[in-house]
């Protein structure tokens, strides 16, 4: 347990209401980016309110923030007024200001978007205007243009948006932690949620430890839609974890930044990019196959209650019939090393097979309606005493300072609330 900072004069004077004594004024579950960021939120706005995080794992970050290729998004993709859209490039430009101020590893890198076939080519036009709806500097390359930025890529056309940068997010989680003066508990993993109307939330942990609070804040991640049926909140939705599975490149040198395919509007998923790492090193993925565990980093971990409430879940199905060819292929890549590098070769044709080496895998955290609709937007909900963060896959890293402000603004103004 690390015990940062504690509670000025008046987080003493919310330790005790309605003749309960409280742990703390604003209880996190979960200890990623988004949570610490909340938690650092908080604390900046309202000094003195006593927050306190509570993270399952030894460590910050140790899942989808430890487990990203690490890339800045400039927010090119999203719908203009989406949260996805407004948070990304707000948080691109306070990512790298963060970084900086800290000396935290981070470079602004610029990345191609790189249309391989004729089809892809009124996508990649569409993401030029997207992008300038978004305030975002983009620039067009025809074929012989491309070489300039990437010696070795081949394509019909590109384009080249200067905003996007790498930087350290596990550092990133780690400052936000020092920074934020909260009390962070490691290896806290809940199992009990009790929530009274006007006396906020008990949790217990599975050490048997019991920490009251005003308000709760799910930052759960890969367990969001489980810690909120804990309070007693339907979240209307459950989350879906769809495994990444990376390459590194053994021949670093074939690739000088970040290129990524154009994307299919249709998924939330960017296709298998090459990112230049702040290390040097070059990851290569991720695909997206169904997982068969929250926690599932490879097909050989499989836990049975989790698989039996993805499978039961109606969106799931629903997904699965809707979208069963682009299914099938990313399923072909994961089980086929020379069908993933054919589908690097479009982008990189000097690539061999032998190039690729595997790396960790990660899990996105991604939130199904009942309707087999994947949730496009962060999706943000309240209950009492209790917001809940329900979809925050990428570019949450990216924008986890503004979604940190959002969801600590609503918990304080439930702290105001009688």
């Amino acid at each position: 347990m690390e015990r940062v900072r504690t509670g000025t004069a008046q987080g003493i004077a919310h330790g005790v209401a309605h003749g309960v004594a409280y742990d703390c004024d604003v209880l996190v579950i979960g200890g990623g980016i988004v949570g610490l960021s909340t938690a650092y939120a908080i604390t900046r706005a309202a000094p003195g309110t006593r927050v306190t995080v509570l993270e399952k794992e030894p460590g910050p970050a140790r899942h989808q923030t430890g487990r990203n290729s690490g890339v800045i998004h400039s927010g090119v993709y999203y719908r203009p007024g989406s949260l996805k859209a407004r948070y990304a490039v707000r948080g691109a430009a306070e990512m790298v200001k963060f970084c900086a101020e800290y000396g935290i590893a981070h470079a602004v890198t610029g990345k191609l978007i790189v249309a391989t076939d004729r089809s892809e080519l009124p996508r990649l036009h569409a993401l030029v205007q997207r992008g300038r709806e978004n305030g975002i500097p983009v620039r067009e390359l025809g074929a012989a243009q491309i070489p300039e930025y990437e010696p070795e890529v081949r394509g019909l056309a590109a384009i080249h948006v200067g905003t996007t940068g790498i930087c350290d997010y596990v550092a990133v989680a780690r400052q936000l932690a020092r920074a934020s003066g909260a009390e962070i508990r490691y290896g806290a993993e809940v199992r009990h949620i009790d929530r009274r109307p006007g006396l906020g939330a008990a949790v217990r942990t599975r050490s048997g430890e019991v920490i009251r609070a005003r308000v709760l804040v799910n930052c759960g991640g890969l367990h969001c839609d489980g810690i909120a049926r804990m309070t007693g909140d339907d979240p209307g939705m459950r989350i879906v974890p769809f495994r990444g599975e990376y390459y590194e490149l053994a021949r670093p040198e074939l690739v000088r930044g970040l290129v990524y395919p154009v994307p299919d509007p249709a998924f939330p998923f960017l296709g298998v990019h090459l990112t230049r790492g702040i290390d040097g090193s070059v990851h290569v993925g991720p695909n997206a196959v169904p997982a068969l565990a929250r926690e599932g980093y490879g097909w050989g971990v499989v836990r049975p209650r989790e698989l039996g409430a993805t499978l039961t879940w109606p969106g799931s199905w629903r997904i699965a019939r809707r979208h069963w060819r682009y299914g099938a292929g990313e399923l072909r890549r994961s089980l086929s090393k020379t069908a993933f590098t054919t589908a690097v070769r479009r982008l990189l044709p000097a690539v061999t097979e032998a190039d690729l080496v595997a790396a960790p895998a990660g899990v996105r955290a991604q939130a199904v309606l009942a309707d087999g609709t994947l949730v496009d937007d962060f999706l943000i909900r309240e209950g009492a005493h209790a917001v809940h963060v329900l979809n925050a896959p990428s570019p949450a890293a990216t924008a986890a300072l503004p979604i940190g402000r959002e969801v600590g603004r609503r918990a304080l103004a439930m702290l105001d609330r009688p």
